[in-house]
């Protein structure tokens, strides 16, 4: 059996292959609420056969949304309609897992298809949050510093979300501590230049971080998975680099985190990425074994033979899909196809499986 097939378990979940929907963000939510667009757009992917199907980023607080549009669990009224999609992505044994987000300064911006931009207050923006007084891009707002009771309310948010995930039926719950978001943006450098605990040092700087997963992890099954993604680099010299993230890792694994989703970048403009296919997967491969933990790896991943060459030289232990799982929703019955494994297909389809 190839190992993109082979089942992995983590606590008491039982993932049934190694092919996971990353986390893609879908501007299609209206004050957060999960809708039908949602419940297909997840359900579909679990009809697929993927073992684990992961919501967008999915926002803590209002204003923590990178867009007007952005799912969110900030709010109780938020259960009903993702308990709705887990439900529905569990009966087709697939597992489902949100993310867990607050954007920070990259906050308060349009859909990619209005723009992009940073939204004016009059234009329905808010304003900005972040560890420093430093703009993502020149035209924005200079961000709010968050002071101590600031921050001490993001982390009392991320653990009453993380509440609400397990009423909604989530098993799995990634913190998105990459991408330039704001938990990203304590951890590099070069968007934090506090001078107190949160700031200066590699310890001061990972503060929020270790804070964050310490809260979750009070109310959040020990036996469910939890997973963080992270920048593995800046890609930049002065940024954060991939000992940093190897050294977090190690931290992270003795206060309950199972695994690091692999990403990198997003935490200033202007930074030129070496984007080839399977770009990131060497440094899920540095994490996992100078870690020792479970990685993914994430990013211009997009045939069969390549994400299990990818298991086969250990450089993760899952793969995650994100725009080749949005041109093609049942992936993972294709793709086992092409490596010769009998995958289980949904009885509805069988009279369409190749034989």
């Amino acid at each position: 059996m190839s190992i993109l097939f082979s089942p992995l378990s983590i606590g008491e979940i039982t993932f049934k292959n190694r092919i996971v929907v990353s986390p893609m963000c879908q501007y299609s939510s209206q004050d957060g609420f999960a809708n039908d667009w949602h419940l297909v757009h997840l359900g579909s992917r679990a009809v697929g056969g993927a073992a684990l199907v992961i919501t967008e980023a999915t926002s803590v607080t209002p204003e923590g949304r990178i867009s007007p549009e952005d799912l969110g669990i900030w709010k109780d009224e938020h259960i009903t309609g993702l308990k709705k999609i887990t439900d529905f992505i569990h009966q087709q044994g697939s597992v489902a897992g949100i993310q867990l987000s607050h954007a920070g300064r990259k906050a308060s911006c349009s859909s990619p298809w209005n723009g992009r931009t940073q939204l004016s207050l009059e234009e329905g923006g808010w304003q900005t949050l972040a560890p420093s007084a430093i703009a993502f891009q020149e035209t924005d707002r200079i961000p709010t510093v968050l002071d101590t009771e600031g921050i001490k309310k993001i982390i009392d948010s991320f653990q009453a979300a993380a509440k609400r995930a397990l009423n909604a039926g989530f098993k799995l719950i990634e913190i998105h501590a990459a991408h330039g978001y704001l938990i990203n943006e304590f951890l590099s450098p070069l968007s934090n230049k506090r001078e107190d605990e949160y700031g200066g040092s590699f310890e001061n700087r990972i503060r929020l971080l270790l804070e964050v997963i310490k809260a979750i992890r009070e109310v959040w099954p020990p036996s469910y998975p939890l997973f963080v993604r992270i920048s593995a680099t800046d890609w930049v010299e002065n940024g954060w680099q991939i000992e940093d993230s190897i050294n977090l890792s190690k931290i992270l694994k003795t206060i309950g985190v199972d695994l690091i989703d692999c990403s990198s970048g997003g935490v200033i403009t202007g930074v030129k990425i070496p984007l080839v296919p399977g770009y990131q997967s060497p440094l899920a491969e540095e994490v996992r074994k100078n870690a020792n933990i479970l990685t993914g790896a994430v990013g211009l991943i997009t045939d069969a033979e390549q994400a299990e060459q990818i298991l086969q030289d250990g450089k993760a232990d899952m793969i995650l899909f994100a725009r080749e799982s949005l041109r093609n929703p049942h992936l993972p019955l294709s793709f086992a196809q092409k490596l010769n494994e009998d995958m289980e297909w949904p009885i509805q389809y069988e009279r369409a499986k190749p034989k």
